[in-house]
């Protein structure tokens, strides 16, 4: 048998801790998680334990929906939910990796584009493929691709 990832067993233990305490935004933020965890798990051909990455990876798209629905939902003028929306979001930042300061990702950005000898906005895709690694589950997509497209632009 195949260990649960110790990211998924931390989620079940504090379902259990936040029902206890009756914490209605953690109980059902942590549910909304292990069931995209689960959901995750039987996608595909076979069903399967994920790792500790895929599982961290399964969060950081849980919380970047949070974040585009607060976004949209302020945006529209309904606070309440945006509210909502930026609680859970916070909840699962609990759960995740620290995310990179501008600082460090700009020196990362740094050393991508020296280690891939790019120059010019056309080799974006050279200087992701050597960054890709270096920052995964710590800082999100579309902000490296704009400090990556920031750097060879100027």
């Amino acid at each position: 048998m195949v260990r649960m990832s110790a990211l998924k067993d931390r989620l079940k233990t504090d379902l259990t801790v936040s029902m206890k305490a009756r914490d209605e935004i953690r109980t059902r933020t942590i549910r909304m998680a292990l069931a995209a965890i689960s959901t995750e798990e039987v996608s595909g051909k076979a069903a399967r334990e994920l790792s500790e990455e895929e599982v961290a990876k399964v969060l950081m798209r849980e919380a970047k929906k949070r974040r585009e629905a607060a976004e949209a939902f302020a945006d529209a003028g309904r606070e309440v939910q945006a509210k909502a929306e930026l609680d859970e979001h916070a909840v699962l930042e609990e759960y995740l990796p620290a995310q990179l300061s501008d600082e460090e990702l700009g020196r990362l950005v740094e050393e991508a584009v020296a280690e891939s000898g790019a120059e010019g906005p056309r080799a974006m895709g050279q200087v992701m493929k050597v960054l890709n690694p270096k920052v995964a589950g710590r800082a999100e997509g579309g902000r490296v691709a704009q400090a990556v497209r920031a750097r060879l632009a100027g």
